[in-house]
């Protein structure tokens, strides 16, 4: 299959301290890959890798078929444009309604006239059920509003490719499976590829295809989802511990 990333041993350290290890792996188009593992694992720092927001010290980050370390600034901003990035907080600006946050980077990145650009918001509103947020601010939204907002905004381009870091965050069970049913009807209707961060074992079982496994730096698996259910390396089998009675088919979508 096509691959929208490959990582090729990926090493990095701050201040003399070694956080990712010889780390290696892909993701495939049209699929939904978790990078999961426990906190101090270096998922955020792989993900800020992927974003191009660390540089490179040792190995290679290819993004859409672009080998981040050799994008000159306005490569990088023109691939920034076929990425989304769904972030835990929203990252929503609080002075701006809805509409208005929805429609920024329509307004930064594209020539498309006003009207159009209100047309375009309310789709993605309409997409993510929340028609009724037009002109509410981030301080007027529940949680689960919030996140679904932040994901229109994610999705505002069009992007090939979706990063969401840790989008269940603070959701209950119920607005967390909302989410995670809402995130994979957008990738089949967009046909987008996902790459998310979470430490959400139910999500990961609900929209996961692809799994890879960080333990202090360094990947100790990577395979498809029920390949992790029926892995015996015990790091994984500990993550999955909580929920690995419930029946498989019935925790995923």
């Amino acid at each position: 299959m096509e691959k929208v990333i490959e990582v090729k041993r990926l090493f990095a350290g701050f201040d003399g301290i070694e956080i990712l290890s010889d780390v290696s792996f892909s993701a495939s188009k049209g699929e939904v890959t978790a990078i999961i593992g426990g906190s101090g694992s270096g998922k955020t720092t792989i993900l800020k890798h992927l974003l191009g927001l660390y540089d490179i010290q040792r190995g290679s980050v290819s993004v859409l078929g672009q080998d981040l370390s050799l994008l000159t600034e306005k490569e990088m901003n023109n691939l920034y444009l076929q990425m989304g990035v769904f972030y835990q907080d929203g990252a929503l600006l609080n002075s701006l309604t809805v509409a208005e946050n929805i429609a920024l980077p329509l307004q930064q990145q594209s020539n498309l006239p006003d009207n159009l650009i209100e047309e375009i918001v309310r789709m993605k509103l309409g997409l993510v059920n929340l028609e009724e947020a037009y002109r509410l601010y981030p301080s007027q939204l529940s949680g689960g509003m919030l996140k679904r907002a932040a994901l229109a905004r994610a999705i505002a381009m069009d992007p090939p490719l979706l990063f969401c870091d840790e989008p269940g965050a603070g959701l209950d069970p119920v607005s967390l499976e909302s989410l995670d049913h809402l995130i994979i009807n957008l990738k089949n209707l967009l046909g987008m590829s996902i790459v998310i961060i979470t430490h959400e074992v139910s999500s990961i079982l609900r929209i996961a295809n692809h799994i890879v496994y960080l333990d202090k730096g360094v990947v100790v698996f990577e395979g498809s989802t029920a390949e992790a259910i029926d892995s015996e390396i015990t790091e994984l089998n500990d993550f999955f511990s909580a929920i690995l009675n419930n029946p498989y088919k019935t925790s995923r979508s």
